[in-house]
């Protein structure tokens, strides 16, 4: 028997149960501030899991290690491979597609997908196009390889082509401009 006279192996009564749910959530709430009362330590492990896979698909290289902690916040972040002594590792942001500011009437041909940007139509032959080429609308301006599949890149507008943008071979983001065409 207990103190209160319920027996020990009994089930709570309802106002016990009601009680001990709402301790429980006190508890917890204790225990991990700034989340909601009900949820547990569950919900902030599943938050922090989510947070790191984001972390690591952001981050450039394979990751052997991803060292997480909250109490007074430390991050660390090892590859494979070795680093230089003293030299810690830094995270690589892409840059930001360049803009084209030049003239206002200029346009730029875009990416239509993720992948790797070739001006050629094969290795050692002449690019599709060459700074000062004129260029019809509809007119294969370059190859975009995405998993090995060869996409053909084509202006939507015709021009004089006043720039290329994009290296031959060289990663491109999706909507990153590859050429810059004046208006005839």
């Amino acid at each position: 028997m207990s103190a209160g006279g319920t027996p020990v192996d009994a089930p709570p009564s309802a106002p016990d149960a009601a009680r001990a749910s709402d301790a429980a959530r006190a508890s917890d709430a204790e225990t991990a501030p700034g989340v909601e009362a009900g949820h547990g330590v569950d919900v902030v492990l599943a938050g922090l899991r989510r947070q790191a896979r984001h972390l690591a698909a952001e981050l450039a290289g394979p990751l052997r290690r991803i060292r997480l902690r909250s109490g007074d916040t430390v991050l660390e972040v090892e590859w494979h491979g070795v680093a230089p002594a003293g030299a810690a590792p830094a995270a690589v942001s892409p840059a930001p597609p360049p803009a084209v500011a030049s003239p206002p009437d200029r346009y730029a041909v875009r990416s239509p997908i993720v992948g790797t940007f070739y001006r050629a139509p094969e290795p050692g032959a002449a690019p599709f196009v060459a700074v000062g080429d004129l260029v019809r609308p509809g007119q294969v301006i370059g190859i975009v390889e995405a998993m090995k599949l060869m996409n053909e890149v084509t202006a939507d507008r015709g021009g004089r082509v006043a720039e290329v943008l994009a290296a031959d071979g060289q990663p491109v983001e999706y909507d990153q401009p590859l050429l810059a065409l004046d208006p005839v």
